[in-house]
């Protein structure tokens, strides 16, 4: 990972790119912008969840979906996808990804436009440190569960995006 400060594209109502910021700048003054969340199932149907680790800026210790981050400058969504799959977990699918949905940027996704990716794999899993404290596999009922009984556990993109995920 590299000491530099990400680079990110500003985007407009419609996900169409005005300008370039870093990542600080687009954070602080609420601009839109893109980002990927990838939901890695097993056969069994279960979906692997990260505890994002506390060095994190944001959600510190909050689980979320199995990967996620931003869209760099000039990157397409399937590309950060697979980077960041790559970056946080180590893993280079066999298949490829499904794009499941794409969300609006709104207060729930941190202004964030999402395109939202499924694919299968069994791990085990490389966890960067730097990105992630701990990682579960979990079943879907149980998932449901977890987020009515105690919401807090989860940062609010997530749920807003599994809440849409379950909604398909």
């Amino acid at each position: 990972m590299s000491l530099e400060e990400e680079i990110l594209d500003v985007v407009d109502a419609n996900d169409t790119v005005k300008y370039t910021r870093t990542r600080s700048v687009v954070h602080r003054e609420g601009l839109l912008h893109r980002a990927v969340h990838i939901f890695v199932f097993n056969a069994e149907g279960q979906l692997f969840l990260q505890r994002r680790s506390m060095l994190k800026d944001s959600a510190q210790g909050k689980w979320v979906s199995s990967c996620s981050g931003h869209v760099d400058s000039g990157e397409i969504y399937i590309s950060a996808a697979l980077r960041e799959l790559y970056e946080e977990i180590g893993l280079v699918p066999a298949n490829s990804l499904i794009e499941l949905f794409r969300a609006n940027a709104c207060e729930q996704t941190d202004q964030e436009f999402v395109a939202v990716y499924r694919c299968i794999a069994e791990g085990p899993f490389i966890l960067n440190p730097d990105e992630i404290s701990e990682g579960c596999w979990i079943s879907q009922d149980k998932l449901n569960e977890w987020i009515s009984s105690t919401p807090e556990d989860f940062s609010i993109s997530f749920i807003y995006l599994w809440n849409h995920y379950r909604a398909l």
